[in-house]
């Protein structure tokens, strides 16, 4: 074997895991040479990212860059090895009796005991240094320039991940403070909102009681003017008692008789037998007060959707239709803001994207985090469906609109109503037909609401809905039905203003 070879020995330039000659090899963190390509698909296959000799383990698959200096001395390894064969005789007899070439450079011969040393790695760097200078300094120099320029790299891609983290740092205390403001002004809307309840609920009970009470003094006061007038007439009976008493001792025959006919007369004749003091009637007392209270908190939840709102409309976003979404009976304009059924069938590529059996269509824009905003005008028509869907939804042949395939939408029908099309569709009881219709997303937080954009008030909202791929405003017309329903769908800007 020559020289290069014996100055570390075969095993050291063979790769634990393929047991061949170093390709392309690799330093880990730990110290240990691998082929890139072995240690590459050690890790694929077996996980956690550990070193296969000494078994130590790295919290993150660590970056591989290749060793250009043991590349080298594996690279020279192996063309020593193939060139052992033919070139053996040759060397023989260029080298002088005791003598072995060395394969690292020309002209140094080495005695065999010299080889024993080089054995050891202190006397083989040494060795090195002082025989083999100018190919040691070619070697550290290439390894020096090449390794100050990684460092370089290094120091680079550190500095750009120290800005990247600062950056990040000031999103995180901006969205900290955003969050903080709205948390302020949630909790102000709700004391107000909640401070009016109470005052009205106080006010409707203080209602109620004098109400009630006034009834009752009422009651009190027609009690206590019988008492009176019956107390009157007891006091008058009992003296006409005693008066009575006391002529029917007389023994006066005239004055009797005079005195019988004055007594008489003044006697008492009101008929009290039908005389009565009812309670009053406290029959629907309570509810009236409670209607009145249902009235108050209807007026405050108008006033919580206006501010609801006009909050969610800072989330609009511009939104235009795909046409390689839409169904080939439908006719989108230009500026893709409208859509309408027409009756007619397009002859357009099936792509997979295109609705083929229902007129939908969806929007080019799409949304997988955070929170978005749209209104869409449906005046004139006596059909119509709205909301959001995922990017997997089946668009061939019959489809149902629901959460479980992906759809989270509402659907209004002229000669039946409003529903939401939940599991199972929930029908709306709703106080006027919505001319505009706006539509918000929240994706974190599951939520998916309808409003009627004029009356300020809340159509429907999906909760606890969970997303985990893009969702994208969905539209459909509904058919025309021979130009009953052609009125378009028509995304209208929206008027954010506080």
């Amino acid at each position: 074997m020559s020289a290069a070879s014996c100055l570390l020995t075969e095993d050291q330039f063979l790769c634990s895991i393929c047991l061949d000659v170093f390709t392309d090899p690799v330093l880990i963190p730990c110290g240990h040479n691998f082929c890139k390509a072995c240690i590459t698909e050690h890790w694929d296959i077996d996980a956690p990212y550990q070193c296969p000799n000494c078994k130590k383990g790295f919290n993150t698959r660590p970056e591989l860059r290749v060793n250009t200096f043991i590349s080298e001395m594996a690279a020279q390894f192996r063309q020593s090895a193939q060139q052992k064969a033919s070139s053996s005789s040759s060397e023989q007899q260029a080298a002088k009796p005791g003598e072995v070439p060395c394969d690292v450079c020309t002209g140094t011969k080495l005695k065999p005991w010299m080889l024993y040393l080089l054995g050891l790695m202190c006397v083989f760097m040494l060795w090195i240094i002082l025989n083999h200078k100018t190919h040691v300094v070619v070697l550290l120099k290439e390894e020096y320039e090449g390794t100050k320029a990684e460092l370089e790299r290094t120091k680079t891609e550190i500095q750009q991940m120290l800005q990247e983290r600062e950056i990040k740092i000031q999103e995180i205390k901006h969205s900290v403070e955003i969050s903080e403001e709205d948390a302020d002004r949630e909790i102000a809307d709700g004391v107000q909102v909640f401070t009016a309840l109470k005052e009205s609920v106080e006010r409707s009970q203080a209602e109620l009681i004098n109400t009630i009470k006034e009834k009752q003094r009422k009651t009190e006061k027609q009690a206590e003017g019988f008492i009176k007038e019956l107390e009157q007439e007891i006091s008058e009976l009992k003296k006409r008692s005693t008066e009575v008493e006391q002529l029917s001792r007389s023994e006066d025959h005239l004055h009797l008789l005079q005195s019988f006919r004055t007594l008489n007369t003044a006697t008492p004749t009101k008929n009290w037998t039908g005389v009565r003091v009812s309670p009053p009637s406290y029959e629907g007392t309570v509810r009236r007060a409670v209607n009145q209270l249902e009235e108050t908190l209807s007026e405050q939840m108008e006033k919580l959707f206006e501010v609801e709102l006009k909050r969610v409309q800072q989330s609009a976003v511009d939104v235009t239709l795909d046409p390689d979404t839409a169904h080939p009976n439908l006719i989108l304009s230009d500026d893709g803001k409208q859509v309408h059924d027409s009756d007619v069938t397009k002859n357009l590529p099936d792509n997979p994207e295109r609705f083929d059996d229902w007129v939908n269509v969806l929007a080019k824009q799409s949304f997988s985090s955070g929170r978005f905003y749209y209104e869409v005008q449906v005046k004139e028509k006596t059909e119509w469906e709205l909301g959001v869907a995922r990017e997997s939804i089946n668009r061939k042949g019959q489809i149902t609109l629901s959460p479980q395939d992906g759809y989270w939408t509402i659907w209004s029908l002229k000669e039946i109503g409003y529903y939401a099309l939940a599991d199972p569709p929930v029908r709306l009881s709703l106080k006027s037909q919505p001319q505009k219709v706006g539509v918000f997303v929240d994706y974190e937080e599951g939520l998916v609401s309808f409003y009627d954009v004029d009356a300020a008030a809340l159509i429907y909202s999906f909760t606890g809905c969970c997303f985990t791929e893009k969702l994208y405003p969905f539209f459909s017309p509904c058919n025309n039905n021979g130009g009953r329903n052609s009125a378009p769908l028509i995304i209208s800007p929206v008027n954010h203003t506080e």
